[in-house]
């Protein structure tokens, strides 16, 4: 098959996981591109013999003609599909019709004489249509119905009926290509969608017996020991809850919510409520992006480790999250010994940047803000701000 596919004329085709073939109407219309120059350069052949005798200049008609025959013979043989090619074979065109005026005398053409070329032009309007649509094709019979005014110079009707069928027949065609590329591509996009939900469905088969009921009995018994082990069932019941979305969700798009959408963050904080560590947090859900929510996660994680390392033994613990317009606030306040001041400068100078990169650095990627602070009745108080997701 001879469409050259190596040089798709739309690659949006292909970056957006269509198929890698084009459109079968898009291959049959190359292939009546080919057929139609061959007979086009027939037909040209055959006006400028039946009116020889009116040919002024003889040989230089034939040797246009040649010209046209070599492009034709290289398009039929080894076909190129790209701009560059059907750029090379309007011009081609274009110059046939303007030569006229060196081949013919000006009372031949004045009298509607045929050009020489005819309606091989016609090939490249097409082509044009083919590769870019209704305005590829638009365009292209505007410069043919150009190159034909200018080469007869006072218009007749067959230069005006022939300019508007150039323009009709690039515009319908063109249309015509742009509807049938659409509808392939939204073919290709069904089609993998409906593979993604049978590969999903294979997943859903594997995984359910096993993995998703493991994970379900590891959040039931840990809630039940409670401790260090209810926040290892929360991380387990979490990726249930992903887990179960990927293979559950009959939508795409569902899976992309669940596995990538907005996350509340109360459930993500639910496991660091312990004996010494306190949750407070809003009866309304808190949403965030679910990148956002990790790192803000983790943030306060790192946070609460330093409370368990450096407040002292007895110290208590409490995580406050708040709704803050547009932006979203988690407090962390400790009732141990407290923050010496400039004991932050030390240990960045020491090179312990647990402060720096575990919370500053994190929130900081994320637009927001960390102050390490001592609090207002002894202890330590960390406070960590980051734009909500949905107000920015």
């Amino acid at each position: 098959m001879r469409t050259g596919r190596a040089n798709p004329p739309r690659e949006q085709l292909l970056s957006a996981g269509a198929l890698a073939d084009e459109h079968a109407l898009v291959r049959g219309l190359w292939r009546a591109v080919d057929v139609f120059r061959v007979l086009a350069l027939a037909y040209a052949a055959h006006s400028l013999w039946f009116r020889r005798g009116d040919v002024a200049d003889l040989r230089l008609a034939v040797a246009v003609l040649a010209v046209l025959a070599v492009w034709t013979v290289v398009q039929t043989v080894r076909p190129l599909r790209t701009e560059r090619a059907y750029l090379l074979e309007l011009a081609l065109g274009c110059g046939a019709i303007l030569a006229t005026r060196l081949v013919d005398h000006d009372w031949v053409i004045t009298a509607g004489a045929k050009t020489i070329p005819s309606i091989w032009p016609s090939a490249a309007i097409v082509g044009w249509a083919i590769l870019r649509g209704w305005r590829g094709g638009v365009i292209a019979a505007a410069a043919v119905a150009a190159a034909s005014f200018i080469e007869v110079i006072a218009p007749t009707g067959n230069t005006v009926t022939n300019s508007i069928f150039g323009l009709l027949l690039g515009g319908c065609l063109g249309y015509c290509v742009d509807l049938a590329r659409a509808s392939h591509a939204a073919l290709a996009e069904a089609m993998r969608r409906d593979a993604g939900r049978a590969e999903r469905d294979r997943l859903a088969r594997t995984v359910h017996d096993g993995v998703l009921q493991t994970l379900a009995y590891i959040n039931r018994r840990a809630q039940d020991l409670g401790g260090d082990a209810a926040a290892l069932g929360a991380m387990a019941g979490e990726q249930e809850r992903i887990l179960r979305a990927l293979v559950s969700h009959s939508d795409l798009d569902e899976v992309s919510r669940a596995v990538s959408g907005d996350a509340d963050l109360r459930s993500l904080l639910a496991h660091v409520e312990r004996d010494a560590t306190h949750l407070v947090a809003p009866a309304e859900p808190v949403l965030l992006p679910r990148r956002v929510g990790d790192e803000l996660l983790a943030a306060v994680e790192a946070a609460l480790d330093n409370v368990r390392k450096h407040a002292g033994a007895g110290a208590e613990a409490w995580v406050l999250v708040d709704q803050d317009g547009p932006e979203v606030a988690v407090t962390i306040r400790d009732s141990g010994r407290g923050l010496a001041p400039g004991r932050l400068d030390e240990a960045r100078d020491e090179g312990r940047l647990g402060v720096v990169s575990s919370i500053t650095g994190r929130v900081e990627d994320l637009g927001g803000s960390a102050t390490v602070a001592a609090g207002p009745t002894g202890g330590t108080t960390v406070e960590l701000r980051v734009p909500s997701g949905r107000s920015r």
